[in-house]
C-alpha cells in the first residue's frame, strides 16, 4: 500500500483481505469479524457480549497482527485502580542523586485495547476509560497525554454471571459505537475449532496493512455521500425508539422506557457508509442503515419491566421498526 489515500476499490479489497486473514485464525463468526472491523474503520469502540471462551481475546490480537498495531489486554477486576489502566507518576533518582517525577504509561497506551469483563471493575475504574474512549487521551496529574492512533477499545462483558459486577451506566454504554452479540458456534465450527487448536501447529495471521492506512480508510469512509432522504430514514428510525411521541409505534409505547441517543444516529450513518464501501458502492442505501441499526442501537434502548417479563428484546423492537417505517422512493 502506498502513502496515497486508498481508493474505494482498494478500501473494499483491504477489508476483504483483513477478514480473510482473520478467518485463518478465527473459525466462523463472520458477522462478529465484520462488525468489529466496521467499528475500527469508524474510529469507534465496541462492546462484545458473550459467554467466555468464544475467541474475543484472540480476535483483537489477530486484528492487531493484520494491521501491524500494538495490542494490550486489561483484565478488569474489583480491585483494579484507574492508575493501573492509564499509568502513574513515579519518583525516580538520576545519576546525580536528584529525584524527579517520571510518567510510567499504563496498558491503555496501545492501538488495540481489550477491556476484558469491563463490568467487573468499580465505576471509578470504569470512568478511567471514558476519556480514553471519547477523546483518545488520558489525564494524569493535570497533564494530558495523547494515545497512539489508531485507537480502538473492545470491551467484553459476560451476560450470564452478574454476581459481583457493576453494570455499565447508560452514559458509558452510549460511548460504544457498536454492541456486538457473540453467538455460540455451530457444531461444524466447534469441530473446526478443536481441529485447529489441538493440532501440532496453530494458525497465525500475517500483516495485511498498517495503522496509517487504517486512518486513511477512516477518512475515506466519512467522505462517502449519503442522500438526505436516507439520513432522514435513519433519523426516523431513531426517533421511533422514543415513547411518548404521537408517531411512536405501539410496541415502543408498551416496552421502552427511554429511546436511543443521537450517537445512535451517528453510528448508523457512519456504519452505513462503511457497509456501502464494502459492497462496492459510493452511496448509502436504506439496507445499509438497517444493517447498522441493531449493533448501533441495541445498547442505547432502555426497556421497561413489561419487556423483561415478556421476554421482549431490543433487537426485536429495532427490527420491527426497520420493517414498519416507510421509505421514500
Amino acid at each position: 500500500m502506498t502513502d496515497q489515500p486508498p481508493t474505494p476499490e482498494q478500501f473494499r479489497q483491504l477489508v476483504n483481505d483483513i477478514e480473510a486473514e482473520v478467518g485463518r485464525v478465527i473459525v466462523g463468526q463472520q458477522a462478529l469479524i465484520r462488525q468489529t472491523l466496521i467499528t475500527l474503520l469508524a474510529g469507534g469502540n465496541a462492546l462484545l457480549e458473550g459467554v467466555p471462551g468464544l475467541g474475543k481475546t484472540m480476535l483483537v490480537r489477530t486484528l492487531s497482527q493484520t494491521i501491524d498495531c500494538s495490542f494490550s489486554r486489561i483484565q478488569f477486576t474489583p480491585d483494579l485502580m484507574p492508575s493501573d489502566i492509564v499509568g502513574t507518576n513515579l519518583i525516580v533518582e538520576d545519576e546525580s542523586g536528584r529525584r524527579q517525577f517520571q510518567f510510567e504509561a499504563g496498558p491503555i497506551f496501545a492501538n488495540l485495547i481489550l477491556a476484558d469483563e469491563i463490568n467487573r471493575a468499580t465505576p471509578k475504574t470504569q470512568s478511567a476509560m471514558l476519556e480514553a474512549m471519547q477523546e483518545h487521551s488520558v489525564t494524569v496529574a493535570k497533564a494530558t497525554r495523547s494515545l497512539p492512533e489508531p485507537f480502538f477499545v473492545l470491551a467484553t462483558q459476560n451476560p450470564l454471571e452478574m454476581e459481583g459486577t457493576y453494570p455499565l451506566p447508560e452514559a458509558q454504554l452510549d460511548r460504544f459505537f457498536f454492541k456486538i452479540d457473540v453467538p455460540f458456534p455451530a457444531i461444524a465450527e466447534l469441530v473446526e475449532i478443536a481441529d485447529r487448536t489441538t493440532a501440532a501447529g496453530s494458525p497465525s495471521a500475517g500483516q495485511i496493512t498498517q495503522g496509517q492506512t487504517i486512518l486513511e480508510m477512516q477518512k475515506l469512509a466519512r467522505a462517502v455521500p449519503i442522500a438526505p432522504h436516507v439520513t432522514e430514514f435513519a433519523a426516523q428510525l431513531l426517533t421511533a425508539t422514543h415513547p411518548g411521541q404521537p408517531s411512536t409505534p405501539q410496541i415502543v409505547q408498551d416496552y421502552v422506557r427511554y429511546g436511543a441517543s443521537p450517537r445512535g444516529l451517528q453510528a448508523m450513518v457512519l456504519a452505513g457508509k462503511i457497509f456501502a464501501l464494502i459492497d462496492g458502492r459510493f452511496n448509502v442505501a436504506y439496507d445499509d442503515i438497517r444493517n447498522a441499526s441493531l449493533p448501533a442501537m441495541r445498547h442505547r434502548l432502555i426497556l421497561n419491566f413489561d419487556a423483561q417479563a415478556e421476554g421482549i428484546t431490543a433487537d426485536q423492537i429495532i427490527t420491527h421498526l426497520g420493517e414498519q417505517i416507510s421509505v421514500k422512493a
